[in-house]
């Protein structure tokens, strides 16, 4: 229960700091939020990672618990860094709309179809 405890508050809180960002704010939004959104982001981003800091501290004590707290954290960011990863590439596969006066939708050049420099 208490590796729960560290793991849900890790991931929401590095969530919550990765959605403060303008970059992917464009990329899963198609704009950015408001400051007051961005801000409200960041700060609870932050408190809910020190309250992971607190339950891992708090049960485990200060040499265990920061270890803990490590783990739970690089686990968080590292499936947040995954998702943005594959929510990235999804979006780029998708079919883009023809734009007017083209007959094909454009296509991206490969190494091999590129003219000589």
């Amino acid at each position: 229960m208490n590796h729960l405890a560290i793991f849900v508050p890790s991931l929401l809180g590095f969530a919550a700091l990765a959605l403060a960002m303008e970059r992917h704010q464009e990329d899963l939004f198609g704009r950015t939020l408001s400051p007051r959104a961005t801000r409200a982001l960041r700060t609870g981003g932050w408190l809910v990672l020190l309250i992971a800091l607190a339950v891992a501290v708090r049960s485990q004590g200060w040499s265990l618990g920061l270890v803990s707290y490590s783990g739970h954290t690089s686990l968080g960011a590292g499936l947040v860094y995954g998702a943005l990863v594959a929510l990235q590439r999804e979006a780029q596969r998708q079919p883009r709309p023809l734009t007017a006066g083209t007959a094909t939708a454009p296509t991206r050049q490969t190494t091999a179809s590129r003219p000589p420099a």
